[in-house]
């Protein structure tokens, strides 16, 4: 009789982003899809609101940034930061929670030196501008980049964090070479530009470039008429990439799984005709997208 094999433990993240708890954003748009992806996730929220601001009204709180340290030390103290596999952050919402974040970044590391960082820089979107104070986009540049080997903007943020204006293929580029040269040494300095519409690009369509040590690609996928654009879909394709990349080790094929994952979620958002992303019931998709959109290599 063949014994039965124990399986390996899962990878672990810890996510540092904020928390609604109506709806999906932040962390309730990041964890439930990495759990669909097989990792273990540690949770630490920024902030805890109702529901997302998109609302125009909410209630609820933003934690002080010493909650993130406090945190961080009882997780430290189970022993377990040896066992942390990556840090994803998203909205940080102030100058002391920007710091908190890159120092449980350098925490984990000094326990894994071979932990990825992802680093969602949540500043703002083209037609609403900048929604963060106006301090923070400064601060995610010069503390929260060079600390990261992935990072995620949408083309707004990319943008302002380059101050490059993108609206051609050949300028998106440019623009993620530059932000390529300020991420971590040594890392796989992958930058994500999410949201891009360009004016080279074909009508009706979104698309997502992946530019790497080793080349750049672009994924296409359909323009769902989604009005209100829906929030928490940054959120979402941050988690799934560094999910996807962490589970292949090949951005190209992170970029193509992630973005086939968030058309079917949006998709299904857009046909039951609601206001907030179908997270859970798009839940099958997101390890196994039914319809596979290729990543094509662009440089």
């Amino acid at each position: 009789m063949t014994a039965s094999l124990t399986p390996a433990p899962p990878p672990n993240i810890l996510s540092i982003q904020s928390w609604v708890s109506y709806g999906h954003v932040g962390n309730a748009a990041a964890v439930f899809p990495l759990q669909r992806l097989g990792f273990e996730v540690w949770p630490i929220h920024t902030v805890q609101f109702s529901n997302h601001t998109g609302y125009g009204a909410w209630t609820g709180t933003v934690f002080p940034p010493e909650l993130v340290a406090d945190l961080l030390n009882g997780i430290e103290a189970r022993g377990v930061l040896s066992h942390c596999d990556a840090v994803l952050s998203g909205y940080m919402g102030s100058e002391g929670t920007v710091s908190a974040v890159v120092e449980a970044v350098r925490r984990v590391r000094a326990a894994n030196p071979a932990a990825l960082y992802c680093c969602d820089p949540v500043m703002g979107d083209v037609g609403r501008g900048v929604f963060v104070r106006p301090e923070l986009p400064d601060l995610i540049r010069s503390q929260a980049v060079p600390e990261a080997d992935i990072v995620t903007p949408n083309q707004f943020e990319l943008e302002l964090l380059t101050g490059r204006g993108v609206k051609t293929l050949p300028e998106a580029l440019e623009a993620a070479r530059l932000l390529r040269e300020r991420l971590r040494g040594g890392g796989p300095r992958i930058v994500v530009v999410t949201s891009l519409v360009r004016q080279d690009a074909p009508e009706g369509v979104i698309e997502t470039l992946a530019v790497t040590g080793e080349g750049a690609w672009l994924c296409r996928t359909p323009l769902i008429p989604l009005d209100p654009p829906r929030n928490g879909t940054g959120d979402a394709i941050a988690a799934l990439f560094l999910g996807q990349y962490l589970r292949a080790g090949d951005a190209a094929r992170a970029l193509s799984l992630s973005m086939s994952a968030l058309y079917a979620l949006l998709d299904l958002t857009h046909r039951m005709g609601t206001r907030e992303i179908q997270l859970v019931a798009a839940q099958d998709e997101y390890a196994r997208p039914g319809q596979v959109f290729g990543a094509e290599r662009v440089a």
